[in-house]
C-alpha cells in the first residue's frame, strides 16, 4: 500500500485469504502489496495460485482502511510524544509544541497505532524508564508499527532493536523507523522474540500475546536486563505473570490496569544498580 507524505490512507482495501505458505520469491507481489491490496489484484492472485499449486483460495473481501483498522486514527498527544499519521503530516504540525516528542506514523495494514490502552501504558513506562538514566540500550519484542521503538529512541536510547515474527509488521516498523530518521539508532529484526530475549539489552519490553510472554520471562535471557515492560495482559494473565516475577525476585515499580481488563508492569531486576531487597 503506497501513499504520498501528504495523501490519506487508502480508501479501500482487497483483502484475499490464501491457505498455505508463500515461498520467499513471491512475498512482494507488486508495489501495492502489503498482505492486502489497496487495488483489486484477481488477475494477480490467479497467477500466483497457478505457480504455486500447494496454495488455496479460500475467500476475498474488500472493506473500507478504516473497517480494517478498526478505528480512525489521527494525531494525538500522549505524556511527552505527539504521534502524527504519515497523511497528516504537514511542516507546522511536525514542528509544532516544542515540548513534544514528533513520530511519524504509517501504520499500513499492521495494528498498533499507539491508541491501545496497553499501548498508552507502554509510552507512560518508558518515559519513567528513560528518567532512571540507565536505559541506552532497548529490546522491543512484538514491536508491531515501531511505534514503542520509536518512543524509546525519541526519549534518548542509543540504540533499540525492534523484533516481530510478522513479515508484515517488520516491514512496516522498518518503513516507519526511515520516516522518523532514525536509521541510525533503530533497527528492525524478523524473528521469534524467544530467540531474542537474550539480546545485550537495559530494557526489555514486550506488548505480546500472554503465551510467548510466559516463555519470555521464564528464560535467563529476561533475568540479564535491568528493566523490563510487559504488556497486553488480562486479569488472569497479569496474575500468573506477576507470581513468576515474583518467583525471580524481581521487582514490579509501577502497574497499571484498565477498567480491569488490561494490564502493564514495569519493574527492574538485580541487574539494576538501584535493585534493593527491601
Amino acid at each position: 500500500m503506497n501513499q504520498k507524505a501528504s495523501a490519506g490512507p487508502c480508501q479501500e482495501l482487497y483483502i484475499y485469504y490464501i491457505k498455505g505458505r508463500l515461498k520467499a520469491d513471491s512475498v512482494m507481489l507488486h508495489d501495492d502489496f502489503l498482505g492486502n491490496f489497496s487495488r483489486p489484484a484477481t488477475g494477480q492472485v490467479e497467477n500466483l495460485l497457478g505457480r504455486q499449486p500447494h496454495l488455496s483460495y479460500i475467500d476475498s473481501y474488500q472493506m473500507p482502511y478504516e473497517q480494517w483498522l478498526g478505528e480512525v486514527f489521527s494525531t494525538f498527544e500522549h505524556g511527552k510524544f505527539r504521534v502524527i499519521p504519515r497523511w497528516e503530516e504537514t511542516q507546522d504540525r511536525v514542528n509544532g509544541n516544542g515540548d513534544k516528542l514528533q513520530i511519524l506514523l504509517d501504520p499500513g495494514l499492521v495494528f498498533g497505532t499507539g491508541t491501545h490502552p496497553t499501548t498508552r501504558d507502554c509510552l507512560e513506562a518508558l518515559e519513567l524508564a528513560a528518567g532512571s538514566k540507565q536505559i541506552n540500550t532497548v529490546l522491543d519484542l512484538g514491536t508491531g508499527t515501531g511505534l514503542l521503538a520509536l518512543a524509546a529512541a525519541k526519549l534518548g536510547s542509543k540504540r533499540v532493536t525492534g523484533v516481530d515474527l510478522n513479515f508484515l509488521a517488520a516491514k512496516t516498523a522498518v518503513r516507519n523507523v526511515r520516516l522518523n530518521h532514525l536509521q541510525n539508532r533503530v533497527a528492525i529484526v524478523q524473528g521469534r522474540a524467544e530467540d531474542m530475549i537474550a539480546y545485550p539489552a537495559d530494557l526489555v519490553i514486550a506488548n505480546i500475546h500472554y503465551d510467548v510472554m510466559r516463555r519470555l520471562v521464564d528464560d535467563n535471557g529476561f533475568l540479564t536486563k535491568k528493566r523490563f515492560i510487559l504488556s497486553g495482559l488480562l486479569r488472569s494473565e497479569a496474575k500468573d505473570i506477576a507470581d513468576n516475577l515474583a518467583r525471580h525476585q524481581v521487582k514490579i515499580i509501577k502497574q497499571w490496569t484498565h477498567e480491569g481488563i488490561w494490564h502493564t508492569f514495569y519493574g527492574k531486576t538485580k541487574q539494576d544498580g538501584s535493585y534493593t531487597t527491601q
